[in-house]
């Protein structure tokens, strides 16, 4: 008798698609949007104008320095521009009832890959 193995994803005949990845993407700026956006805002618009935190200078120089604060950085903002970009693509095109869609998801997600342009060369500057 003989044991057949099926392949469960790679195998001759298995389409790759990338649909999957572009909902991971947006699920999961959205998870980090939902998360750490409330964290920024506490921290920038209450605990540093008030008084209650106090960094210093070179602190934050020292933490924004290491290649792996840049990296978790950029890997968390990109999600959450992807986040952005399709949500206002759909608000757009829903709400505003703009039928071009072409050209309403290359504005969006071409936004969202300029400004991650953006802050891939400012975190490699900085």
């Amino acid at each position: 008798r003989r044991v057949r193995v099926h392949l469960l994803a790679g195998g001759a005949g298995v389409k790759f698609r990338v649909l999957p990845f572009v909902w991971l993407t947006f699920s999961g700026g959205g998870v980090i949007a939902a998360v750490f956006l409330p964290i920024l805002v506490i921290l920038l618009a209450f605990a540093l104008p008030l008084g209650w935190v106090d960094p210093s200078h070179q602190h934050l120089e020292g933490v924004v320095e290491s290649w792996f604060t840049r990296l978790v950085l950029f890997a968390l903002l990109v999600p959450m521009l992807v986040h952005a970009a399709h949500r206002f693509r759909y608000t757009v095109y829903d709400g505003l009832q703009v039928k071009q869609k072409f050209l309403v998801a290359a504005m969006c997600y071409g936004g969202a890959i300029a400004l991650a342009t953006v802050a891939f060369y400012v975190l490699g500057t900085v």
